[in-house]
């Protein structure tokens, strides 16, 4: 039981629960929305038949309705994420952003109980939106090279975070009607005000297949045109997670390009916010299109006179790891230097060591013994540890103990591999961190280890 949600009368409480044990839990996303009623003592199942993730169930201000995150299908965790409206009265269930071709991720209610505030990411930004539940239409309301993240109303405002590449969160307050944002907090001022950052530039590539991908290009702070630079590949996770204006104490691509060096940041397929075909475009197929669109970014951008091209790195964590593993295998010289972070390097281990056994069904389209099943044994014979014969360029491999997403023994056998073969290599292993590194001196220690290894193959 968890994202307990009291009604305005008091006399109910809304949960999101999963209930389900065993080889049931660990193979299902279906939770749903319960009410109880303190009165009657009796509970309800108001999602039932939605097989997906139903979550963060949130009572209109009248409490004639309710409102909750939910996806359609079950073992899909990064299905579309739908924004449901039930009337208590008659009990009818209504979409209500079915016009937004993307995932919701955090809303809240307006004051008319009618009009609902949530935000989502569309083209590489997380702007906040307008549901209204009548209608079942929606509104973008703000704008700009920005991420919001968290939204709730305040008076006649929406108070809101906002982050991007070149800035860390601070508060906002933002005009529901016209999208005007003010901001609240300075907590970072008196650093960024000692600090110069990069260009950030969007993009737009046509990908092997004929269509449009958004890459983000972000330029050292003393960008001269006249120079050539070494270049960043950025291999982005998830594998179904925005490249957005995100801000990261690890992956920060201010600090990259701060070294010197020129980060290209594809959304390639796989990621939300450019339609749910480009978003579904992944799974059971690891080793394709994806792999493609990571290519057509930096082989379209190396062709800039300022890009060095004897000097390409490739980075990355979790998918983007993976990504890095087997790119190391199909690169064909591109590169001269891979960073791994917690990437898959064996999908077969994979399948049987995470700890979320529908992902791996999901997206890997089953078991690696299934010999019938043409998507699971696409995803295996893809796995990277299949191509290390081809493996030729330094790799730094790192990886948290507490991982149980992706185990850390994923990261020793690729950097045993690499040494095996003759590959110059290393290995950080972090006894106390999992699929993150949370603790600033690990982070610190993290980001000298990134650096020296870049600098070290691509700077000298």
């Amino acid at each position: 039981m968890e994202q307990l949600a009291w009604s305005p009368s008091s006399d109910k409480v809304a949960y999101t629960s999963r209930k389900k044990v065993g080889k049931d839990y660990a193979l299902s996303t279906n939770s749903d929305i319960y009410v109880y009623d303190l009165n009657t003592k009796q509970t309800t199942n108001i999602s039932e038949g939605i097989m997906g993730y139903d979550t963060n169930p949130q009572y209109s201000p009248d409490g004639k309705h309710i409102a909750w995150l939910s996806m359609e299908r079950d073992g899909y965790e990064s299905d579309q994420n739908r924004l449901m409206v039930m009337d208590l009265q008659t009990g009818e269930k209504r979409f209500v952003s079915k016009d937004f071709d993307s995932s919701v991720s955090e809303f809240c209610w307006g004051s008319d109980s009618n009009t609902l505030y949530f935000t989502g990411v569309w083209h590489g930004e997380i702007q906040i939106y307008a549901a209204d539940a009548t209608a079942c239409s929606v509104r973008q309301i703000t704008q700009g090279m920005n991420d919001y993240s968290g939204v709730a109303l305040m008076g006649d405002k929406l108070i809101t975070l906002r982050h991007s590449m070149s800035a860390a969160d601070e508060i906002f307050s933002v005009s529901p009607a016209s999208g005007e944002a003010t901001q609240l907090s300075f907590e970072n001022k008196f650093i960024y005000d000692q600090l110069e950052m990069g260009k950030v530039e969007a993009r737009w590539m046509k990908t092997t297949d004929g269509k449009d991908m958004l890459t983000w290009i972000i330029y050292p702070p003393h960008f001269d045109p006249n120079k050539k630079y070494p270049t960043l590949l950025y291999c982005e996770g998830g594998p179904q997670s925005p490249v957005s204006q995100f801000w990261s104490y690890r992956w920060n691509f201010q600090i990259m390009a701060a070294h010197d060096y020129i980060i290209v940041a594809p959304n390639r397929r796989g990621l939300p916010g450019f339609g749910k075909e480009w978003n579904e475009e992944i799974s059971g197929d690891y080793g394709g299109q994806c792999m493609k669109d990571y290519f057509t970014a930096i082989d379209e951008f190396s062709k800039e006179p300022f890009v060095d091209k004897d000097r390409l790195g490739c980075v990355g964590a979790s998918f983007g790891g993976f990504s890095v593993y087997w790119l190391a295998g199909h690169h064909n010289k591109r590169f001269k230097a891979f960073i791994a972070h917690d990437g898959i390097f064996n999908m077969e281990m994979q399948y049987l060591e995470t700890e979320e056994m529908w992902f791996a069904n999901w997206d890997m389209g089953g078991a690696y013994w299934d010999k019938q099943n043409a998507t699971a044994q696409r995803t295996f014979a893809n796995s990277p540890h299949k191509f290390v014969d081809q493996w030729d360029t330094p790799i730094l491999c790192i990886h948290g103990e507490k991982d149980y997403r992706i185990l850390a023994n994923q990261g020793m056998a690729a950097f045993n591999a690499a040494v095996l073969r003759g590959i110059p290599a290393e290995l950080l292993i972090y006894p106390d961190e999992n699929h993150w590194v949370l603790q600033p001196q690990n982070g610190v220690l993290w980001q000298r280890t990134f650096f020296e290894w870049l600098d070290k193959w691509l700077k000298k």
